[in-house]
């Protein structure tokens, strides 16, 4: 990891605190001190109340990094110190300064130089910082109404028409996803509801454990759960492992700020080891679908196709998984959003895509009772979301299983058994769970002869690689379908923040060039701190755009990633200290399409009646004419040069029937190894084209169908095969 590698990981929503303890990080020096508040107050220049809360923000920074691990400090502390070296500013902008000595334009040199420099590590610690500052300061809740944000809708009736309830039933017996009702007053408050039976918490946990089962599921997300309720209804008692806590309805307060960290992997900052793209991976009970945007997209024929023909996975035709996918949606409750439903943001992708001729659709959600609050990305408050939270976990539950939360697994142990054996090795699971509250953590120790490993595309590779399993394809074929946007600025309001964030796909490019690989345009949230990180710049110029939250329409464009078949252009590897390395590097092919995929959003923008439209390239560019796109094709996708994101974060042990190729086998069994499956989206043997929720619950229910048949009548209650 190079020097400011750690830095960026503060990147994304961070949260804030009344009650932040004075620069509470250990690593501290006055002169560090000074840097960053130096770095906070002129990064914060012209923003709403930014005099006011620069000590806050610095204070929060150092909260943030207290959290990370003790080398992580320390890349930290020496990125602040290039900051705040006297040689390092007479390098940059002349004069022999520290970046805090230095006057407000040579800061603002400083700033430019590194944010453009040819060196990416300088690129990277510039964005780090500038990204955290932005994205503390802009979800406080003053911050955020003082640029028009509305704030929680469950403390407020709805002020736009695209927000709350529609007004009235069009049929009786409608079974849409929309909550129909009286838009006039605020949702309901709910009640706090008692946790399931069958749910241990980790303040239930008081000492070390040692139990058995017939299954140990690692994950709660789209594979685990649904894993884990097929066969915790096939009789087998399953005990489900989650990383992640609890979450009732009211945990959900729709607060950007706090929610963010909780909600998701490492805190909201897991990233890439260059920090070029952010990974959004959900990290609760129910996984990334408890935080998802609710689309579902099933997998073109055409990539099921390509599995078959090159990866030998028959059994996953597109008539085998026709009545697989109808029975996913059935459960989760996957309607068509209403024409009526959609807000003025995927209206502007829905009309600019129109008005060009482009193929474009609404969405189906997994949805009851939506309110359309706009809230998506940190949970629902209304459990209108049909994620595995309130769907397939419950059912889990509801037949027996067990689901300890907080609980990490660290690795697994394969004890072999006599050989000549027909039956699986038992696995004996090492896992901690730790106590939030108390700080206190404790052994859990489950011995199984079937794992299922549905921690996600770096958690699995993860588990696996650290317990020693695995073939050398374990960790490789990252695939993240690379994710940029682009920033509308209209007349009207658009106020992306509100309303159902994704209703609206359009898969015009999904072939490009003649190639089943091309990427595809959607819509965001657009909350406060994500419109903050999102905007390029820093200081006045994006305070002026932050203005303009209200008409800012954004489109996200979504590349289907791995054109080159053979490549694998990223991986997931456990590093000597035991950090996670996660490497991805673009090849030029896909390059491309991340290219095409921006001109592509632009043009829907424009086409929609946008004044302009902006990328968010470092220097974004700015474009108010059909002529202006060009300009978008030698623009550069260099390593933060242009922001990217990824919420498909797959492939890391995709299946195949070739071991020199693939990681598992066809029914998700570990390649050389019998009892041990995973059930997750690292299981997916290329990108996919489109959001990979309901692909992901399709393969875990084929999959746990498989097991269940197979092992069903044959295992004893104890964990051991009779």
């Amino acid at each position: 990891m190079s020097v400011s590698s750690a830095t960026e990981r503060l990147v994304a929503q961070p949260s804030q605190s009344a009650a932040v303890p004075p620069f509470a990080w250990g690593g501290w020096t006055d002169a560090r001190r000074r840097t960053l508040e130096a770095l906070t107050a002129r990064l914060l220049d012209g923003a709403p109340f930014a005099a006011e809360r620069t000590a806050q923000v610095s204070q929060r920074v150092a909260q943030r990094i207290g959290t990370l691990a003790p080398h992580q400090q320390r890349q930290l502390g020496q990125a602040l110190d290039l900051y705040g070296s006297r040689l390092v500013g007479w390098v940059v902008c002349g004069a022999f300064t520290s970046f805090d000595e230095a006057e407000a334009d040579r800061q603002g040199r400083w700033l430019d130089a590194w944010a453009e420099s040819p060196v990416p590590a300088l690129r990277t610690a510039f964005q780090a910082f500038r990204r955290l500052v932005l994205g503390t300061h802009y979800t406080e809740a003053a911050v955020a109404r003082a640029i028009g944000h509305a704030g929680p809708l469950h403390e407020r009736a709805p002020n736009v028409a695209w927000e709350g309830p529609l007004d009235a039933a069009t049929a009786e017996g409608d079974d849409g996803p929309v909550a129909r009702g009286d838009r006039t007053e605020k949702p309901p408050v709910r009640s706090a509801a008692l946790t399931p039976s069958g749910v241990v918490r980790e303040d239930a946990v008081t000492g070390d454990m040692q139990r058995t089962a017939d299954v140990v599921v690692i994950g709660t997300g789209a594979g685990g759960a649904v894993a884990a309720a097929r066969l915790a209804e096939a009789g087998l008692e399953v005990v489900m492992l989650e990383d992640g806590r609890w979450f009732e309805a009211t945990d959900f307060t729709e607060d950007e700020d706090s929610l963010a960290e909780q909600l998701y992997a490492d805190g909201a900052l897991r990233a890439t080891d260059d920090l070029a793209l952010q990974l959004l991976q959900g990290r609760a009970v129910g996984g990334s679908t408890t935080v998802n945007w609710m689309i579902m997209l099933r997998t073109p024929e055409f990539v099921l196709d390509e599995w078959v023909r090159e990866h030998g996975l028959v059994d996953y035709s597109a008539a085998a998984l026709a009545p697989v996918f109808a029975r996913v949606e059935q459960a989760v409750h996957a309607r068509a959003v209403p024409e009526d439903a959609h807000s003025a943001n995927n209206r502007v992708l829905l009309d600019g895509a129109r008005a060009l001729g482009w193929r474009v659709r609404g969405a189906t959600i997994n949805a009851k009772g939506c309110v359309r609050c706009g809230f998506c990305g940190v949970g629902c408050r209304y459990e209108a979301r049909q994620g595995t939270l309130v769907t397939y976990v419950p059912r889990a539950l509801a037949s027996g299983a067990v689901l300890y939360t907080n609980a990490y697994v660290r690795h697994l142990e394969v004890r072999e058994r006599d050989a000549g054996s027909t039956t699986p090795p038992v696995k004996r699971v090492h896992a901690m769970v730790r106590n939030a509250h108390t700080g206190a953590v404790h052994a859990l120790t489950i011995d199984t002869p079937l794992v299922i490993v549905a921690a996600g595309a770096v958690g699995t590779p993860t588990v696996l690689q650290r317990s020693g399993l695995g073939n050398a394809i374990v960790g490789q074929y990252l695939r993240l379908h690379p994710t940029t946007a682009t920033l509308g600025v209209f007349e009207q309001d658009i106020v992306g923040s509100a309303g159902i964030p994704l209703s609206a796909v359009c898969d015009e490019h999904l072939h490009w060039q003649g190639s089943p690989y091309g990427f595809w345009l959607e819509c965001p949230p657009f909350l406060p701190g994500l419109s903050a990180v999102a905007l390029p710049g820093w200081g006045p110029a994006h305070a002026s755009c932050m203005t303009q939250f209200r008409q800012l329409s954004s489109i996200i464009a979504l590349t289907r990633d791995g054109a080159e078949r053979t490549v694998s252009s990223g991986r997931v590897t456990v590093r000597r200290d035991g950090g996670v390395s996660i490497r991805y590097a673009l090849t030029d092919a896909d390059a491309a399409r991340v290219r095409a995929s921006i001109e592509a959003a632009a043009r829907v923008q424009l086409a929609a009646g946008a004044r302009e439209v902006r990328t968010l390239h470092t220097t974004p560019l700015v474009l108010r004419r059909e002529a202006d796109l060009t300009r978008v094709r030698s623009a550069p996708i260099a390593s933060n040069r242009v922001s990217l994101f990824s919420a498909h974060v797959n492939g890391t042990c995709r299946m195949g029937t070739n071991p020199r190729t693939s990681a598992t086998s066809p029914d998700g069994g570990l390649h050389g190894q019998r009892g041990i499956h995973v059930c997750d989206g690292s299981l997916l043997p290329t990108a996919l084209g489109v959001n990979p929720q309901a692909t992901i619950m399709a393969l875990a229910t084929v999959i746990a169908d498989h097991l269940a048949a197979r092992f069903g009548p044959s295992v004893s209650s104890r964990g051991t095969l009779a």
